[in-house]
């Protein structure tokens, strides 16, 4: 398909899935390089440490190629982050959760399943018919990638001992994710529009099916017990309808407190262009 629409053509309907798009796209990204920074100096080495501090980068900068498009339907920066509603927030309450102190094997489990799920639904935005979208996805899927082979090279060497302490600590880290993963694949209301007008080439339920595919058999090649996501229930906050845990209020109120306190008209750019 070529893209061929720019924000000149939308009418109110294309805008409003455009927008649901982007504003899961961009605060994902976000919120999942927010919690990221919280390990700088804390990781098992100095490598892991810059390799996470990279990926947390990357992931501050998808966020920038995606609040960059909002932008062009009339949003400032204040709009999209720093004085927006925290309730207002669309992101999977995967990437919003607190890792549990200490545990290592909590950030490689979360960066897979969360890595895993968007590295598919880039994919499904190389055909899209928005073309400010499909000039901008390459990249992130370029930094996907390497983000989803460290975690399956941490992911392996964790978990390769069944029966040993790190690979409990894998499971266990697993059977506290796992629901919240789920949610990344909870449709908006804009989702029919999303899909049928060229936005996003396959349905979230299409893009859950082969997240099952791809990560089921995967983890289970580790010995590791993968919830059944038929019995799996979703979590009661999903982040995706604004609804989200106390956690992330908390969160919101740390990565806004410096420009509340400084009161900058203008903030500090998350990535300059280039960057």
């Amino acid at each position: 398909m070529t893209s061929t629409l720019g924000p000149d053509d939308l009418g109110d309907r294309e805008r409003g899935a455009v927008e649901e798009l982007l504003f899961r796209l961009a605060d994902d990204e976000f919120v999942a390089a927010e919690r990221y920074t919280e390990w700088q100096i804390y990781a098992p080495s100095l490598e892991s440490d810059l390799a996470l501090a990279n990926i947390a980068q990357d992931e501050l900068g998808h966020a920038r190629l995606w609040y960059d498009l909002l932008q062009e339907f009339g949003y400032a920066e204040p709009d999209l982050v720093w004085e927006r509603d925290p309730a207002e927030w669309t992101h999977s309450t995967l990437v919003e959760l607190p890792f549990e102190e200490g545990d290592w094997a909590d950030v490689i489990v979360r960066s897979y399943l969360y890595d895993t799920a968007e590295h598919l639904r880039l994919e499904a935005l190389v055909g899209t018919s928005y073309a400010p979208i499909a000039d901008r996805v390459g990249k992130a899927i370029a930094e996907e990638n390497y983000h989803r082979e460290h975690a399956q090279s941490w992911l392996e060497r964790l978990a390769g001992d069944p029966g040993s302490e790190s690979h409990e600590r894998v499971q266990a880290a697993l059977d506290r994710l796992f629901p919240h993963a789920l949610t990344l694949f909870e449709p908006g209301p804009r989702e029919d529009d999303v899909v049928d007008l060229g936005f996003r080439t396959e349905t979230l339920d299409d893009l859950r099916t082969e997240w099952f595919e791809i990560a089921i058999p995967y983890l289970e090649s580790l010995d590791l017990d993968v919830p059944d996501p038929e019995e799996t229930a979703l979590p009661e906050p999903v982040g995706r309808d604004g609804t989200h845990t106390d956690a992330w209020f908390e969160l919101y109120e740390e990565f806004t407190h410096t420009y509340e306190d400084l009161g900058r008209p203008e903030p500090i750019r998350l990535r300059g262009e280039g960057a």
